[in-house]
C-alpha cells in the first residue's frame, strides 16, 4: 500500500504562496515598497543576510534592516544577491514563481559568517525568495515596475488553527538555571530533581532549591554546542532501598571512535552517598555508550516502564534528512539511508529497552527476553524505532509517548508498542518524505516495509501530529513530550495528554496543549492559555515537561521572560477555567507545512507572567552571562571496562565499519530545519549561544 500527498497542495499554502506571504505578518515585505517610493531598485546588487528567523536587508539602503524585504526589480536586468548566513543553520536562497515552483536556487549553506551569491536575470515570472528549509519564516514578496504587494491579516475574529482550551497558570518554584533539561521525582522521596544542561543535578524541596548540586558531572561532558550536555535521569523503582539513579549525557569522543565524530552518547548508573543527600560521583558504571555522528538528535530521555526496565530515546545521529556517512543503508531505496529504518547497524533512530538489573554477553545490562529483536535480525536492544529525534518521552497509565521532533513541517507523538515502527525517513509524520530535495514531496511511500524487512510491519501513525504553521498562523516548531493529567486540580484537563511546543516561531515563546486521548486515529487537541501572560502563551523557551510523584505536571523553560525556571502548572487563580477542545475540529489537519523561526535569546532568571508562589533561584548571577566559560571540558571519567560500545553503521571516511557513523553532512538540497538545536542558545554559555535545540544544519 501507499500514503499519498495529492491533497496536501490543495490547501493555499500551495495554491498561492504569494497570498500566504500576505497573510502572515512575520512574513510581510511590503515596508521596503513604501519606503523605496514605487521607484524600481536600480542596483544590481542585493545584500542580506539569513538567519531562521528571516531574511535582514542589508543593501541597498532602501531594504537595510527591513525583514524578508520586498525586492522590486526591472524585469530583463541582470542582479547578483548575496547573502549571509547569520546563525549557523542550513539556508538557501530559492526564486519562486507565483504557483510556488523554483526558478532559480542555491545549495543549503550552514556556515555561520559564510556568503553565498546567486547571480540571475530577473522575470516577471518570478514572485518571491525563500529559504527552502524554512520557508514559512524566511520569505520574501519580488515585485516589478508598478506592481504594488498587497499585505492582508487575518481576521481577528476567525477562529484559530489550534482551538483555545483551558486557561492554566505557571507557578514558578525555582529558577537561575541555564537550561533545565528534565526533571524526576522518585516515589516516596519528597524530592524533586532537575538537571540542568551544563553538567548538575539540583534538589528541590518544599523548602526550596538547594544551592550545592546533588551532582555535577559538568567535566565529565563534551563541549556544550548544539545539543550536546547533561539530557536526562531516572530512578531506580527501588531507589529508596538502593539509591540507584541514571543519567544520560553527551561525553567526549570516546578513543576507539572514528575520528570525524562529534561525541559519545553515554547512559550511566550512579549511586547516592550514605547519607543519602547527594550523589557518589565515583560510583559511575557507564551502561552504554553509543558514538554519535554529529552533536544533533541525541534523544537524550530515559524512563522506568511499569515492567521495571529502563527505557532510552536516541535520535537518528543528525546530519540533514538522516543521511551521510555515520547513517546505515536501508530498506527505502527511494531515499538515502538511514538510521531511523535500520536496526542492525547501530542503535540510533531507536527507543532502547534493557535490564539494569542483569547482564548478558559480557554486556553491563541485561535485555529483556521479550525485546521484539530477540532471536531475529537486528540488535536486541531495539524496542521500537523509525524516529528521528525523541527529545522527550514518559509512560501515562502503562503506556508509553514518545514526541519526535519533525524535520522541516510537521511535528508528532505517538503512542509506542513494542515493535512499533514510527515511520522516519520514510515519512515525518503522516506524511510522506523525500530526502532528494527539502522543497519536493513525494506523492505516495510505503505504509509497510517489504515482506521480506521484519514481515511487512506497519509504519504507525502518530496520535498527535500538527504543521509548523497552517493558513499563516505558526503552531510551532520543536514537540515536547508530556504526560496524560490524571488529577482533578485544573478543570477541563484531567484525563488530557498534556504536551507542548518548544517555540511558535523560534522566538522565546513557547506553547503548552492538550490532547484528548482516543482509541482510534488522531487526537484533537487544543492550546492552554497561561493566566497573565501576553496572548496566552509561555513567555520563554519550552523545553521539557516533568511530573512529581503527585501527579501535578510542571513546565521547564528557558530564555524569555520566563528564564531558566521551573513551573508547576496549576488552575488560573480568579478565572473560569474552561475546555473548549471537545467537538472541536481537528487541528492537526493534514496542510501542508512550512519551517519556521529561531533566534538566539539567553536566559535570564526573571519571574515571568501568571506565576505565584515563592521562588528560589540557583544562584545570583543572570543566566544571560554570555562570557562564562563553557563548562563542558575536554576530559571524561572514561568509561570502565564493562560499559557497552556499539558498533557501526557502515564504514566511516577512513573505512572503520566499527564505528557508528559519520559527520558529514549532505548539504546540498536540505537540511535538519529548526528543532531542538538550541540547546546551546538557551544556555548563554561560551560555545552555546548560536545554535538551536533539536534541528541541525
Amino acid at each position: 500500500m501507499t500514503r499519498g500527498n495529492a491533497n496536501d497542495r490543495d490547501d493555499g499554502v500551495w495554491l498561492s504562496r504569494r497570498r500566504l506571504l500576505g497573510a502572515t505578518g512575520a512574513l510581510a515585505g511590503a515596508g521596503y515598497l513604501a519606503s523605496a517610493g514605487g521607484r524600481a531598485q536600480t542596483a544590481s546588487t542585493i545584500e542580506l543576510g539569513g538567519e531562521i528567523a528571516g531574511w535582514r536587508g542589508r543593501s541597498p539602503e532602501e531594504i537595510a534592516d527591513e525583514t524578508n524585504p520586498t525586492l522590486r526589480l526591472e524585469a530583463g536586468q541582470e542582479y547578483r544577491i548575496t547573502w549571509t548566513n547569520l546563525d549557523g543553520f542550513g539556508h538557501n536562497l530559492a526564486l519562486l514563481d507565483d504557483d510556488g515552483g523554483v526558478l532559480e536556487r542555491t545549495s543549503v549553506m550552514s556556515e555561520e559568517g559564510e556568503s553565498q551569491s546567486l547571480t540571475f536575470t530577473a522575470s516577471e515570472a518570478m514572485a518571491e525568495y525563500v529559504c527552502e528549509p524554512h520557508e514559512g519564516s524566511m520569505r520574501g514578496a519580488i515585485s516589478f515596475g508598478n506592481e504594488t504587494v498587497t499585505e492582508t491579516t487575518t481576521e481577528s475574529d476567525s477562529e484559530p488553527v489550534v482551538p483555545e482550551g483551558p486557561t492554566v497558570a505557571l507557578d514558578r518554584i525555582a529558577g537561575g538555571f541555564e537550561v533545565p533539561t528534565d526533571f524526576a521525582a522518585p516515589p516516596g522521596d519528597g524530592r524533586r530533581f532537575v538537571l540542568d544542561l551544563p553538567g548538575q543535578v539540583y534538589v528541590h524541596t518544599d523548602d526550596g532549591l538547594r544551592e550545592e548540586p546533588f551532582l555535577d558531572v559538568g567535566d565529565r561532558l563534551a563541549e556544550l554546542t548544539a545539543e550536546r550536555g547533561l539530557l536526562g535521569i531516572a530512578f531506580h523503582p527501588e531507589f529508596a532501598d538502593n539509591g540507584r539513579f541514571y543519567l544520560r549525557y553527551s561525553a567526549p569522543l570516546a578513543d576507539d571512535a572514528p575520528a570525524e565524530f562529534s561525541h559519545t552518547e553515554v547512559l550511566a548508573e550512579f549511586t547516592v552517598d550514605e547519607d543519602g543527600e547527594h550523589a557518589d560521583p565515583d560510583s559511575e558504571r557507564v551502561l552504554l555508550a553509543i558514538d554519535e555522528p554529529t552533536p544533533y538528535h541525541n534523544g537524550g530521555a530515559i524512563t522506568f516502564g511499569p515492567d521495571g526496565y529502563l527505557y532510552a530515546s536516541y535520535g537518528d545521529g543528525g546530519s540533514p534528512k538522516d543521511m551521510g556517512p555515520g547513517h546505515a543503508e536501508d530498506w527505502y531505496e527511494a531515499n538515502g539511508g538511514g538510521n531511523g529504518q535500520d536496526v542492525t547497524e547501530n542503535l540510533l533512530g531507536s527507543v532502547l529497552r534493557i535490564d539494569v538489573d542483569g547482564e548478558s554477553d559480557g554486556k553491563p545490562y541485561g535485555i529483556p527476553e521479550d525485546n521484539p529483536l530477540v532471536g531475529e535480525e537486528g540488535l536486541d536492544e531495539h524496542y521500537a524505532w523509525g524516529f528521528r529525534n525523541p527529545w522527550r518521552m514518559g509512560f501515562s497509565n502503562g503506556e508509553l509517548y514518545v514526541a519526535d521532533v519533525g524535520q522541516s513541517r510537521y511535528e508528532e507523538v505517538n503512542r509506542v508498542v513494542k515493535g512499533g515502527n514510527y515511520g522516519w525517513n520514510v515519512r515525518e509524520g503522516t506524511h510522506c518524505f523525500g530526502t532528494e530535495n527539502v522543497s519536493d514531496v513525494p506523492d505516495e511511500c510505503p505504509d509497510s516495509t517489504p515482506p521480506d524487512v521484519r514481515g511487512g510491519e506497519p509504519l504507525r501513525d502518530p496520535v498527535v501530529e500538527y504543521p509548523h504553521q497552517r493558513d499563516g498562523e505558526f503552531i510551532g516548531i520543536s514537540v515536547v513530550g508530556g504526560y496524560i493529567y490524571g488529577n482533578d486540580a485544573i478543570p477541563g484537563l484531567e484525563g488530557k495528554y498534556v504536551f507542548g511546543d518548544y517555540s511558535q516561531k523560534g522566538n522565546p515563546r513557547g506553547s503548552l496543549f492538550a490532547a484528548t486521548p482516543t482509541e482510534d486515529g488522531q487526537w484533537d487537541f487544543s492550546k492552554l492559555r497561561i493566566a497573565g501572560a501576553e496572548s496566552g502563551a509561555v513567555e520563554g523557551y519550552l523545553i521539557a515537561i516533568g511530573r512529581d510523584e503527585t501527579g501535578d505536571l510542571y513546565a521547564l523553560t528557558s530564555a524569555g521572560d520566563l528564564g531558566g525556571a521551573v513551573h508547576r502548572i496549576t488552575a488560573a487563580e480568579g478565572e473560569a477555567a474552561s475546555d473548549t477542545a471537545a467537538g472541536t475540529q481537528n487541528a492537526t489537519a493534514a496542510t501542508e507545512a512550512t519551517g519556521t523561526a529561531s533566534t538566539s535569546s539567553t536566559a535570564g532568571p526573571t519571574t515571568g507572567s501568571g506565576t505565584t508562589g515563592a521562588v528560589t533561584d540557583r544562584r545570583t548571577s543572570a543566566a544571560t552571562d554570555t562570557s562564562r566559560a563553557a563548562t563542558g571540558a575536554e576530559t571524561s571519567a572514561g568509561a570502565p571496562a564493562t560499559s557497552a560500545r556499539t558498533g557501526g553503521s557502515g564504514a566511516s571516511a577512513n573505512g572503520d565499519t566499527n564505528g557508528s557513523g559519520g559527520n558529514a553532512s549532505s548539504e546540498t538540497t536540505a537540511t535538519d530545519g529548526p528543532g531542538f538545536g538550541v540547546l546551546a542558545a538557551l544556555a548563554g554559555v561560551a560555545g552555546l549561544a548560536a545554535r538551536r535545540l533539536g534541528r541541525d544544519r
